[in-house]
């Protein structure tokens, strides 16, 4: 059996989650001299654009505009974060 490591995630409200992950798993995804909580980091970061992004782009029915708002934000700290645009990045756009 693999060990596990645990990550904190904090709220802005003071309140945090604990997440267990398996040991080396980080790794896996990690660039030489990375950070294992940068790598962790972008993992959430990618999760919630492309989250956001269905919901946004891919739900039935007409999208509220604070959706709407909300993905643009999202795929704005996207870009940020990795230099990308996440319409290139999922290789498609709306």
């Amino acid at each position: 059996m693999v060990d596990t490591e645990t990550y904190t995630i904090e709220g802005p409200s003071g309140d945090s989650e604990e997440i267990e992950l398996p040991e080396g798993l980080v790794d896996i995804f990690a660039e030489q001299g990375e950070e294992p909580t940068d790598v962790v980091a972008d993992v959430l970061v990618q999760a919630f654009a492309q989250q956001a992004h269905v919901v946004a782009h891919h739900s039935e029915g007409e999208v509220a505009s604070d959706i709407a708002a909300i993905n643009d934000a999202m795929e704005d700290l996207f870009e940020e974060r990795f230099g990308v645009s996440l319409a290139d990045a999922l290789g498609h756009s709306h």
